[in-house]
């Protein structure tokens, strides 16, 4: 579905906009102006013209104009960008709830009703809070198109609101160096109609959909890419943060190194839960099996 022309995105594009604009028009009237000026002197003071330096007076009438118009240009800066930030503190009340979580290195979208979803789908023309979590290292969840970004600090509480204005899918992504996959950390934004939206939301059959193609058992492997396992844990065997899950089979024994000491462990739910939880503690994770 393609973006409605002529419609911005969010409520907030206007408002961005403007004060983006403003300050560019700003920097260029500057930028140009001091260019000009600086070559106009360079060429009617140079040293051929006036070999001999000359003591000029200065102007209370020029040190005065010089320091206003910058401070009044400044204070309208301040005034387009906090008239623009001012409205996204607080959400409308009637505002639908979603909890986005972060973590290494993908988003997750929670509803009201259960439903979870990789996607951010929300209804067109209706206010929508986020709510965000992470779960790990300090993420941020950014939307261009909405002009709208916020940090997502673990232990903090935050949320971010707006009001999708257009149909379409835009592009959403963390915009907070995470890690090793930060910049494959990404996701999009699907703005429904509202008659599309019911139907996606009250719809909760859960389904991994996995490549065209793929072998038998690659659902599992989408979860955990989807629940960001493969963070901490490999397919291949190789050292990450926690143990690998090559090969790993329930109820086996084998010997892993804690505290420098071996030691044999099942592969049960408490050691499932500790790899997890505390993927560190065994701190050589090299495997050996009975």
């Amino acid at each position: 579905m393609q973006p409605i022309p002529g419609i911005d995105a969010s409520n907030y594009v206007s408002s961005f906009n403007l004060a983006f604009y403003f300050m560019v028009g700003v920097s260029l009237l500057f930028m140009l102006g001091l260019t000009v000026l600086m070559l106009y002197f360079v060429f009617k003071y140079n040293r051929k013209k006036n070999s001999k330096a000359s003591q000029i007076e200065g102007s209370v009438r020029l040190e005065i104009l010089w320091t206003v118009i910058p401070t009044m240009l400044a204070m309208l800066m301040f005034y387009f960008g906090w008239s623009g930030w001012k409205p996204m503190t607080k959400a409308p009340d009637d505002a639908m709830v979603v909890t986005s979580v972060a973590r290494m290195w993908n988003f997750s979208f929670e509803y009201e009703n259960g439903k979870s979803s990789t996607e951010l789908v929300v209804p067109v023309n209706t206010p929508v809070k986020i709510n965000l979590v992470a779960l790990d290292v300090i993420h941020s969840l950014y939307i261009p198109a909405f002009r709208i970004k916020s940090d997502m600090v673990p232990g903090r509480e935050t949320m971010m609101w707006f009001l999708p204005q257009r149909e379409g899918t835009y592009d959403l992504y963390c915009a907070e160096y995470c890690g090793l996959q930060h910049s494959y950390m990404s996701s999009v934004v699907k703005v429904l109609s509202n008659e599309e939206y019911l139907k996606w939301y009250t719809d909760t059959t859960s389904v991994i959909s996995t490549p065209e193609g793929s072998v038998p058992g690659s659902e599992g492997l989408a979860i955990l890419k989807t629940r960001g396992c493969n963070a901490c844990h490999t397919s291949d065997g190789s050292k990450l943060v926690g143990p690998s899950y090559l090969d790993l089979r329930f109820g086996e024994k084998l010997i892993v190194l804690r505290d420098g000491k071996e030691v044999e462990v099942t592969i049960d739910e408490t050691y499932i839960k500790n790899s997890i939880y505390d993927p560190n503690s065994e701190s050589s994770r090299d495997i050996q099996r009975d």
